[in-house]
């Protein structure tokens, strides 16, 4: 079992995502930043560490989002994605050959590592959810006495 720490880094209403390298494994999808947890490191650590390595920044590690495992044909994989933002730096593309900031509603558009796509479905439900509150919470319900029940 590989351990995987992953971030999900959010900007302005906005999360990052990052396109694998044509050569590797599972290669020009996309995923969440982040990587392999090295002996004796946390999840924090190596997340931290790797968003370092990859995309040149310092992150702020906040809570577990979600983790989930998932059996690769190659791998079995310990996923633990947290959410994150960017301390300093601005991300430069050290490993992967893409990256951007997408809403939930755009990740329909992108093929992402199937690792992940349990992760894709709780965003996209959770910003319905918010959508629907949001709305709701712009409906006023009024009372008149004036008015008849059917």
């Amino acid at each position: 079992m590989t351990d995987v720490a992953a971030a999900l880094i959010w900007r302005e209403g906005r999360f990052m995502i990052c396109r694998r390298p044509e050569h590797k494994a599972r290669g020009l999808l996309w995923e969440f930043p982040g990587g392999k947890l090295e002996p004796g490191e946390t999840p924090k650590e190596a997340l931290i560490r790797e968003c370092g390595e990859e995309l040149d920044v310092e992150i702020e590690v906040k809570d577990l989002f979600m983790e989930l495992v998932y059996a690769y044909p190659d791998m079995d994989v310990h996923l633990m994605l947290y959410n994150a933002s960017i301390a300093s730096g601005t991300p430069k593309l050290l490993e992967h050959c893409d990256m951007r900031f997408i809403t939930p509603e755009e990740i329909d558009g992108f093929e992402f590592c199937p690792a992940d796509a349990k992760i894709l479905e709780k965003l996209k439900t959770k910003y319905k959810m918010q959508a629907l509150f949001k709305i709701a919470g712009h409906i006023r319900i009024v009372y008149s006495p004036n008015i008849r029940r059917l």
